[in-house]
């Protein structure tokens, strides 16, 4: 993963410090959850900048007892918020803030080591996945335009996924449970492999290749069971499990060998995961959006995947001079 800063708007990066302590503090409502959607579609490093605060905001409340001491005037001193409220950030000392406004500017991806727990801060862009070893033995795969921040601590390893894909091959360790977080739910495992899918914050994918995992969609009334060759789709009606064949889960895990695989997918939800993958506008007009999409495709080669769309399909690949692209039905079709 390339290095990675911001220049730093205030505007932004308030609005960024608020998310972050409301994603922390309380469950968002559903058109909270429309709202931060909307805010982080606005430009590609508003996520950037709400993943890094998350960790800083958990990074900052263990060293403010530390960091007290290195104030100009120590009597002056102001008690951290207690834990069981929000972080409230406009209480924080004025030197706090303005610290933190600092550190979000720095490279993500950082480990950082405080009283045995280990933080990190992940943020894939466009067109790239990324490998990285945790120091539990544990590896982690990250699809393109994924965020996630991971905290092992002495008595649980946990993973915030804010949204993107990963694929976990979690060490086993029955004292300290792994737990990913996602806006749609979370996955409990003392080892395993799977795979968290979570495009949107309403919905949540998770794909089991070995072991067994505990699924608690936040929609559904009861945590799901999951083992090996099972995998469940969650949304806001409620959650379906699905046994896959040994193939079909090759083909939903396919995207770390940077391939993917349709098969009789709606034409919309096939674009859609290329226009995430590429950070791209990429749509179907209404008329060619039911249309059905099969076969293995490269998920770098986009230019391959339009040229296999216009051979199979009754459709033609229209740009337009901001770089959006949408598929249109054949003229005379």
């Amino acid at each position: 993963m390339k290095s990675s800063s911001w220049q730093l708007d205030p505007a932004a990066e308030e609005q960024a410090s608020l998310w972050a302590a409301r994603l922390d503090g309380s469950v968002l409502s559903a058109g909270d959850r429309v709202a931060l959607d909307a805010w982080l579609a606005e430009d590609p490093l508003h996520r950037r900048m709400l993943s890094a605060y998350c960790q800083l905001s958990a990074d900052l409340e263990q060293q403010l007892p530390l960091m007290e001491g290195i104030r100009e005037k120590p009597e002056e001193a102001q008690p951290p918020a207690k834990a069981a409220q929000s972080r409230p950030w406009s209480r924080w000392p004025a030197w706090a803030g303005v610290m933190l406004t600092a550190a979000a500017a720095v490279v993500l991806g950082v480990r950082l080591s405080h009283s045995g727990t280990e933080l990190r801060s992940i943020a894939t862009p466009a067109a790239q996945r990324q490998e990285l070893a945790l120091a539990d033995g544990s590896h982690v795969q990250l699809n393109a335009r994924t965020d996630l921040v991971v905290e092992l601590g002495r008595s649980e390893r946990r993973v915030r996924l804010a949204s993107g894909e990963a694929f976990f091959d979690v060490r086993r360790d029955p004292d300290r449970p792994f737990i990913v977080e996602t806006p749609a739910g979370l996955v409990r495992v003392t080892g395993t492999h799977f795979d968290v899918r979570a495009d949107s914050a309403e919905e949540l994918e998770v794909t089991v290749a070995e072991g067994a995992v505990l699924v608690r969609p936040a929609a559904a009334p009861a945590p799901v069971s999951l083992s090996s060759g099972q995998q469940v789709s969650a949304g806001p009606d409620g959650a379906v499990v699905h046994r896959l064949t040994a193939a079909e889960v090759e083909d939903a895990l396919a995207w770390r060998q940077g391939q993917i695989v349709f098969s009789g997918t709606p034409l919309r939800e096939a674009l859609a995961r290329f226009a995430r993958y590429h950070g791209r506008g990429i749509t179907a007009a209404p008329a060619a959006a039911d249309l059905r999409v099969g076969g293995r495709y490269s998920l770098d080669d986009l230019d391959g995947f339009f040229a296999a769309l216009e051979q199979v399909l009754p459709v033609r690949v229209v740009r337009d001079l901001g770089g959006n692209i949408q598929v249109v039905p054949r003229t005379g079709s």
